[in-house]
Formats: structure tokens, sequence, C-alpha cells
């Protein structure tokens, strides 16, 4: 994320139970202006309100100062009262959490174009072509580290693709003129499948969205016996093909499915990581047994556990909320030892 969104993101607030459907968008965004300017709620000059969003209910409010948000979310209750309502709210405000996407680490092996290019220079033109990533040093055995926005990865990635598809076919066009033998190491090609219809698609995603998808919307993921699903993940990004036996359409289908579904989660999800302070195993114990208790209570949340740290993903509001307790208990389980 760059440093100016980085800013802004700490100086934005979620509200939630914001009264949906009484009034037209723009009055209720100056309503909501007017309510988080006030003193007596702890307010200060807003700088914009996002409302309506992709949740129904739910508003972004940033301002100018990031210490008016310590200050508005000290308040215990914000009721948004005005004369064009026919009576108070209770709104819920809670922190805002950076995007799932802001930045991800891809892992990519660039050692099928050594036979056709100096890898060196195709990395010269990588970077020249993609300004905005950060790219590692490229190891003996040709996996390079690449850094950045998740569209950009997913650009550079299908740049790639195209890259060695095309190497591909011209390897092929020779080895028909020659009619010689294919050479052991080749650029990777696609399966062969039992029947010539056979059908084979790839999508990327941000790893983190796709294990959200696949624990909240397996059913995306598990067609028929035709449509064959696998997936391989490098650092932050996942690669998902889909091949089908029977052709027809079937894995385009089954990709607009899960491009569908992802771009709608693109837009909600965000992410909480906290660290382990010591990393003990029983540390680590304590916070899985509370994110257990948690569940039932934030359904729509997902822990992903790591060996040094701990994600939590879903919208910003409930990550908050079930962050918020998770710590309040862990605390409590401290203190009680």
């Amino acid at each position: 994320m760059a440093s100016g969104e980085a800013d802004k993101s700490a100086r934005r607030i979620v509200v939630t139970g914001v009264p949906h459907g009484l009034l037209h968008h723009d009055v209720m965004t100056d309503i909501l202006i007017i309510h988080f300017q006030k003193s007596r709620n702890n307010g200060g000059d807003v700088e914009e309100v996002k409302y309506p969003t992709e949740k129904k209910g739910v508003a972004y409010v940033t301002f100018e100062d990031q210490a008016v948000v310590e200050s508005v979310l000290k308040k215990d209750q914000h009721l948004l009262e005005d004369q064009r309502l026919s009576r108070s709210y209770p709104l819920t405000v809670t922190r805002y959490c950076g995007n799932v996407f802001s930045s991800v680490t891809s892992l990519l092996n660039m050692s099928v174009f050594k036979d056709h290019l100096v890898l060196e220079e195709l990395i010269q033109e990588l970077q020249k072509k993609s300004t905005d990533l950060s790219f590692g040093p490229l190891q003996p055995n040709g996996i390079i580290s690449v850094q950045g926005s998740f569209p950009a990865i997913q650009s550079l990635r299908d740049f790639l693709f195209l890259k060695a598809k095309s190497l591909s076919e011209k390897e092929q066009r020779g080895d028909q003129e020659s009619h010689q033998r294919p050479q052991q190491h080749r650029l990777s090609r696609e399966p062969k499948h039992p029947s010539q219809d056979g059908e084979k698609q790839v999508v990327v995603l941000d790893a983190d969205t796709y294990y959200y998808m696949k624990c909240f919307y397996p059913k995306i993921f598990q067609i028929n016996a035709d449509v064959v699903i696998s997936d391989t993940t490098d650092g932050d990004v996942t690669t998902v093909c889909i091949e089908s036996r029977s052709g027809a359409g079937q894995a385009l289908r089954v990709r607009e499915q899960i491009e569908s579904q992802y771009i709608e989660l693109h837009q909600v999800l965000r992410k909480e990581r906290i660290y382990f302070e010591k990393s003990t195993r029983d540390e680590k114990k304590r916070y899985t047994a509370v994110c257990k208790t948690l569940k039932s209570l934030h359904p729509s949340v997902l822990p992903i556990f790591y060996n040094t740290h701990l994600d939590i993903i879903g919208t910003s509001s409930e990550i908050f909320k079930f962050t918020e307790e998770m710590i309040s208990k862990i605390q409590k389980l401290s203190q009680a030892r």
C-alpha cells in the first residue's frame, strides 16, 4: 500500500447501523458528516464520507486528523440524531483495517525460460515494464521473489504466461519442420486430456482470499467428476488450474464463477495480523482455544494460524470485533496464570 493510502486508512473508521433506505444517499452523507464533526461526539474535521458502500448500513468516515479517530472510538455510544430523521439510531464505530490486497509476495520460477532467453536480461525487461513492483535477487535455481499490489503481480504473471506460450509454440513449429525428437527440457505445456475436446483454464488469486473462498464457498470448487481443480501457492499468490475432460466450455464457466466470487470478496475483505510475542507452544494453544470459542459468535471470520503470527480475515467491522474480544480473553487467561 502506498504511504498516502496507508495514512488515509489510519484516519478512517467504519460506521455500521446507518439507517438504510430512509433518505437520499447525499442527505444521509450530510447527516453523518454533521454527527462526526460535533465535539459532543468527540468528533473533528471530516475529510470524506463513503456512503453507500457494498455493505448495507455501513459507511466509511475519514478524518483530517488521525487523533480524531482515537477520540471518536473512546465515546461509549454514538446516536445518530437529526431533524430529518424520525428517531435516533444507535451506531457502531470501529477502526478501519487495511485491505487484504495491500501487498503480496509471489515466487516466480523463471527457469522455464533459461534455454531460450538470458534470465538476467528478462528480469531487466520485467523491471522496466513493472515499475511498481519490487524484485528480489535472481536465485541460481531460477526463482525470484516479487512484491507489490495483487493486480500488478497478476498482470506480470499473465505477461510471463503469454511469453512462455509463445516460445512453446515456436518450439513446436520447429519440431514439426525438422521432424526431430523433442528435447528433454521444455517449457511447461498443457497436459493431454483423455478427450480431444479437453479444456484447461487458469486463474490467479490472492492466497488469503482463496483460503476464504474454499472455507465459505466450497461448492465453487466442487463441480463434478469431469472437472478437476488443483492449486499451487507461491508466497501470497495462488494459481488455480481448472481442467475439464469433456470440454463443452465447462472449465471456462467454472473459471468465470470463481472470478465473479473473487471480485465480490476483493471489495469487502480485510485482514488483521497479530504476531505471537513469544511464539511458545502454550501461547499458540491459548490463541487456538480462544479462536474456537469466538468462531460461533463470528461465523464469517476466518482465522489462519502460522508459526509466527495469526491472520484474521473478514469484513472490517467483523474482524475488529473478533480481534477485540480475542485480545481481551487472551489477557484474562494470561493474568489467571
